[in-house]
């Protein structure tokens, strides 16, 4: 088996717009490639984000992972927020995820970032095992809130 993980760049968006579709589908989004097209060229352009691509025995698209940068001012130090992850049906439990997991953790020592932070959906089981094995540690005694200020997309 081969798997490496590299950095996404604007020449990978043909691969990466469905890649984060059918995530975004995983999401209760519908389908709409051009929305992911735009959001991802629009990110990747600007430089708002990290992307990660996973390949997998010659398959580039395996999987991905998005990192955000934010700060801490406590810390005084750069935060990356680990946004996303997706890995292909076919990739699944084979290493395609803890490959992206320990990419993005790399890259984020690389540049000096104070840690790492996601969060995902409370019924998302399988990657709370994921993180939890990969020695993420949850945020006991915190509540985390958010205020939406758009309407949410309609479910598909």
């Amino acid at each position: 088996m081969s798997l490496t993980v590299r950095r996404a760049g604007l020449d990978d968006l043909d691969l990466l717009a469905p890649l984060f579709d059918r995530y975004r589908h995983f999401y209760t989004q519908r389908f709409d490639e051009a929305v992911s097209r735009s959001f991802l060229g629009e990110r990747l352009s600007r430089g708002d984000s990290v992307l990660l691509l996973a390949a997998l025995d010659g398959d580039d698209g395996a999987g991905f992972t998005q990192l955000y940068p934010m700060f801490s001012s406590v810390r005084a130090a750069r935060v990356w927020v680990l946004n996303d992850l997706f890995v292909e049906a076919h990739a699944r439990r084979r290493g395609v995820a803890q490959a992206l997991l320990d990419a993005a953790a790399a890259f984020a020592r690389a540049d000096g970032a104070a840690r790492l932070e996601l969060e995902t959906n409370h019924d998302n089981l399988g990657a709370q095992a994921l993180y939890d094995a990969a020695g993420w540690q949850r945020f006991d005694g915190t509540q985390r809130y958010h205020l939406p200020l758009q309407p949410s997309a309609v479910s598909a």
